[in-house]
């Protein structure tokens, strides 16, 4: 029998995640039934939407979240023991996954592809759904075009990193917006031809002075006042994406934030607006990860993880993370 430990959402989060809303079970697996495999957990990712969805779903609950894993047994013979799989089953260092059952959020199962030699944990990170967010999410709704301004909210975290890198290499001007001085400096190194940091600056006129002449697509994925203040120096017929809305997620949703207005900005600049989850294109995710691959190997790509170490420290590493303290994407090696 093998003993495996996982994490518990016992109570819905009120404001950020505490630790006593969760519990660590430990437990013994069940014999493997015909068309399951045990899998030993080797990375855990920690995203944003994990605050955001936690109200979808009774307590209690087991924490959900990409995982990469080996499999170490197994009663499919598509998944041979020794195969690296990417599922959905969150936060724990052994799980038994039937291969037939898809998750109800993300999908299917299914095998880590072949990385080039990069660590496993790009499985989910660029070349998982943090990366195929910022592919289609930019690509498909904002269609940049070489010589247009792209400004990015959320500018250092998983997606916002990709998604600047992607507009540069689409020969784009790129502005990103992020928490710190320390990640201001950091965009400016991997290719972001200005940083602000939204914390001590007045956005609006640091926008008007590094865009002068306005701004054609937005990625958004912070919400409040920073993107209303975005949209009103955008040109007509601008494109936004709206990923995330990380500066509500911990904020009672009968109190949410007040922000200026951006019907007028929408209408007097004819702007097309636009929220999306990646699942709309998950018949061509596959493309995005070899693309993504192909822009690492050659370096127009350089993804960046905030690595913490030990199954102990997972929550830790998300609660970090929703405080911002990450650059890049934020992962946990068991």
């Amino acid at each position: 029998m093998v003993k495996a430990r996982k994490y518990v959402v016992k109570k819905i989060f009120e404001g950020l995640p505490k630790l006593e809303d969760f519990e660590i079970v430990e437990y013994e697996l069940p014999v493997l039934k015909n068309g399951e495999i045990l899998v030993k957990v080797e990375w855990v990712s920690v995203d944003p939407y994990m605050r955001a969805y936690n109200i979808r779903y009774p307590v209690p609950y087991d924490q959900f979240g990409y995982q990469v894993g080996v499999v170490e047994e197994s009663k499919d013979p598509r998944y041979p023991v020794g195969t690296r799989v990417v599922s959905h089953k969150g936060w724990c260092d052994y799980v038994i996954i039937d291969t037939s059952d898809p998750d109800p959020v993300a999908g299917e199962l299914y095998k880590l592809p072949d990385l080039k030699g990069y660590s496993d944990s790009f499985g989910i990170g660029a070349v998982g759904m943090p990366g195929a967010t910022a592919y289609f999410g930019f690509l498909e709704l904002c269609q940049p075009k070489a010589g247009e301004t792209v400004v990015v909210t959320g500018a250092a975290g998983a997606v916002g990193s990709l998604v600047g890198q992607i507009a540069k290499i689409k020969g784009c001007k790129v502005i990103g917006f992020a928490g710190s001085d320390d990640k201001v400096k950091w965009l400016e190194e991997i290719g972001f031809d200005k940083a602000i940091n939204y914390k001590n600056a007045d956005a609006a006129a640091a926008l008007k002075e590094a865009a002068p002449n306005g701004i054609d697509c937005f990625f958004d994925n912070v919400g409040g006042e920073l993107s209303s203040d975005i949209m009103y120096q955008m040109n007509e017929f601008g494109r936004v994406a709206i990923c995330g809305c990380i500066s509500a997620y911990n904020i009672d949703r009968s109190k949410l934030p007040k922000a200026t207005i951006v019907q007028l900005a929408i209408l007097g600049k004819q702007l097309k607006v636009e929220g999306f989850h990646l699942w709309r294109w998950k018949s061509k995710i596959p493309e995005a990860y070899e693309q993504m691959i192909k822009w690492i190997k050659s370096g127009e790509l350089k993804p960046l993880e905030q690595i913490s170490k030990g199954f102990e420290n997972v929550f830790d590493a998300f609660v970090g993370m929703l405080n911002g303290e990450n650059f890049g994407k934020a992962v946990v090696k068991l």
